[in-house]
């Protein structure tokens, strides 16, 4: 996605954070209507890890960012920045569960950043093809 200020950025698509909010409120509706020990320690597991998992999707936003000087990676421990010059861009392919996925890679002298489809809103192609724009 374009923003005004002249750089781009890359995200977990909104409304899948969203969802996974509301997954995580009816899981913990249904955490307080399970009757048993069992049910609500499997429920109990299920709202965590929706919770975890939506809180990271919520404060990695926008999870990565180019402009003219370099691009910058979001995390839990915070913002990485990089200038172009220190940095490579590149696409793998895997196969998993007998399908082809693709991920993206930034590679710095100490760091190895793996993004995927699912980090960055859009096919991982299309965000290596517009980073090497942004390196030109």
């Amino acid at each position: 996605m374009d923003v005004p200020n002249g750089s781009q950025q890359w995200a977990t698509p909104a409304g899948l954070v969203a969802t996974g909010w509301v997954l995580t409120a009816a899981a913990a509706a249904w955490w307080f209507a399970a009757e048993s020990a069992v049910d609500r320690t499997f429920v109990g597991v299920l709202v965590l890890a929706l919770a975890v998992a939506s809180a990271h999707a919520t404060i990695c936003r926008p999870r990565l960012s180019a402009d003219r000087e370099g691009v910058t990676v979001r995390g839990l421990g915070g913002r990485r920045r990089w200038p172009w010059s220190a940095v490579t861009v590149q696409v793998r392919s895997h196969r998993r569960f007998g399908r082809e996925v693709q991920s993206l890679e930034l590679d710095s002298d100490a760091v190895l950043v793996i993004l995927t489809r699912l980090d960055l809103g859009t096919d991982p192609q299309d965000v290596a093809e517009a980073l090497r724009d942004w390196q030109r």
